[in-house]
């Protein structure tokens, strides 16, 4: 007769998000400090701990874009878990910053495992989305004026 084990407890998606472990590592930066470059390989998960990161890209001729800002409670460089190789931003540290790097096979396992972290993960890329949905509808049809309104709005929540 075969038993299936019972965890013995529950499984607590801050915790893991705020610790080093199997595939997961602590990584702290200066301000300014790049923690990726745009066209390295995409090894694996970050999880903004504290600090702060401005995410950009750079075009073919030089132009450098800000896209995005990211703060505690971010995830960032999730790409590879889509399957893409290669990360197509570079991400600089714009304070002093921590993460939590989590490798790309350590981050499935970690989903598929534990739905409350999969639930967090995915409330979370959902909200970003949103987010970004809003943007570029906010750059299609609304003035400079109510851009910069909602664009002060956001960086003040």
């Amino acid at each position: 007769m075969v038993r299936k084990m019972r965890k013995t407890g529950a499984f607590n998606a801050q915790t893991f998000l705020d610790s080093a472990g199997l595939a997961r590592t602590i990584v702290e930066y200066k301000p300014k400090d790049t923690i990726f470059f745009q066209g390295d390989l995409c090894k694996g998960v970050m999880y903004i701990q504290k600090g702060e990161a401005k995410l950009s890209v750079v075009s073919k001729t030089g132009k450098e874009a800000i896209v995005a800002i990211f703060k505690p409670g971010d995830f960032v460089g999730e790409g590879g878990l889509a399957g893409q190789p290669l990360l197509v931003r570079t991400a600089t540290a714009a304070s002093p910053t921590t993460l939590l790097v989590i490798g790309l096979k350590e981050m499935i396992r970690a989903l598929h495992a534990e739905h409350v972290l999969a639930d967090r993960f995915i409330a979370y890329m959902l909200g970003r989305n949103i987010r970004i949905e809003e943007d570029l509808i906010d750059q299609l049809f609304n003035s400079s004026e109510k851009r910069l309104a909602r664009t002060l709005l956001l960086l003040a929540r």
